[in-house]
């Protein structure tokens, strides 16, 4: 290779083993879509155990309940914004604002969600001028191929959307007043589920433990069957044929939309034809696209609100989010070992270079665009980062 090289970049920062500790910054999240911080006290306190310097920005994790003290006293130190943003690994949930990009060391390691309805040009321009190595966490595999933080993260939106839709049916005067079943003599309420993936299963668990009748809808016959097997016969299982899905709406009592191929959006008719004060999710991608007639209410902003008659039906997102704390803990656990085998492999380039399950989670690295989707969306030049990998 020449001097000229178009691989020429900015070389990552990496994990010192022996004398520098690594530093990982926690800025407040700035979006107001995010509530879920990634890391709790407890987390923090094993990382510091494991040689990092862990920075957290004044009244960061105030979304999930926990005061400065406590991290200080598990071994995080209390900094401001642009601390947190120089530090060599930087945890933001949410897509980052251009002008926090700019404030990122050069050649740093930013953990994020991938979000890519909200990337921009600008940010993505940003984070390849500063030579960032932006890894979404949602994308990350393990060696079973599983993706750890997005299964989590899923099954925590199929537990939260249930427990929400339990509390408005129980409400006695903004909801209807009745239990979702369980009640000798008395006919259980019905619960539609579409997508049998993990936060599918995880609503169908909870609705079925409930008492409630579940029925669930899938395009995928297998994963149908598989999702089946593991929650057992009483929930009434189907291919996502219109019509039957149609009939289940008209008789559900709640509503949860998951990820699915050819799952389309609900018209207007349709959704005319459900139940006085059904209850309505979309935890899929499309937040909110699935039920385009019905107004959104995004639980990262708002309480749930009386949803008891037609003129006041809703469609809740971000269900995860009126969590906040429940997918902290479970960040922490995730990135507590993701970042340990970071120290393991003495490094970032290094984990890339084995880890296939990593490279795939990498959208910007030293300067490139190495996600085809986010490429795509911002009118970008992708790169294999198998490629870059071998010249870095």
């Amino acid at each position: 290779m020449g001097k000229s090289s178009e691989f020429t970049a900015p070389c990552p920062a990496e994990i010192a083993t022996g004398h520098r500790k690594f530093s990982i910054g926690l800025p407040r999240c700035s979006n107001s879509n995010e509530r879920r911080f990634p890391l709790t006290p407890e987390g923090a306190e094993v990382l510091s155990q494991h040689g990092f310097q862990i920075y957290i920005e004044n009244g960061a994790a105030q979304t999930i309940h926990y005061p400065d003290g406590r991290y200080i006293s598990h071994g995080a130190r209390i900094v401001s914004r642009r601390e947190t943003l120089a530090c060599d690994i930087v945890i933001h949930l949410a897509p980052m604002d251009p002008s926090d990009i700019r404030m990122l060391r050069r050649g740093a390691v930013l953990l994020t969600l991938l979000h890519p309805e909200c990337q921009t040009k600008e940010s993505i321009a940003a984070l390849m001028e500063r030579g960032i190595i932006a890894v979404a966490l949602d994308l990350v595999r393990d060696e079973s191929g599983h993706r750890p933080f997005a299964d989590i993260l899923s099954e925590i939106d199929g537990r939260a959307s249930m427990a929400i839709a339990s509390s408005l049916l129980a409400d006695s005067v903004t909801g209807k007043g009745i239990l979702l079943g369980g009640i000798a003599g008395l006919m259980p309420c019905e619960v539609t589920v579409i997508g049998a993936g993990i936060a599918g299963m995880a609503a169908a668990r909870s609705a079925s433990g409930l008492g409630s009748i579940v029925r669930m809808f899938d395009s995928n016959v297998y994963r149908l069957r598989a999702a089946i097997r593991e929650l057992g016969p009483q929930i009434i299982g189907s291919a996502l044929h219109p019509s039957v899905v149609a009939k289940a709406l008209t008789t559900a009592d709640v509503v949860i939309v998951t990820d699915t191929e050819q799952l389309r959006p609900f018209g207007a008719e349709m959704v005319a034809a459900m139940k006085a004060g059904v209850i309505t999710f979309d935890l899929s991608e499309r937040e909110g696209g699935i039920f385009p007639s019905l107004p959104t209410v995004n639980l990262a902003k708002a309480r749930p609100c009386d949803n008891s008659s037609d003129s006041n039906r809703v469609c809740y997102i971000h269900a995860g989010s009126a969590v906040p704390r429940t997918a902290a803990m479970a960040l922490s656990n995730t990135l507590i070992t993701m970042l340990s085998d970071l120290v393991t492999l003495e490094g970032v380039t290094n984990a890339l270079k084995l880890s296939q399950g990593m490279q795939c989670a990498v959208f910007t690295f030293l300067g490139k665009v190495t996600n085809a989707r986010i490429a795509s969306i911002v009118g970008m030049r992708h790169m294999d980062i198998k490629l870059i990998l071998q010249f870095s």
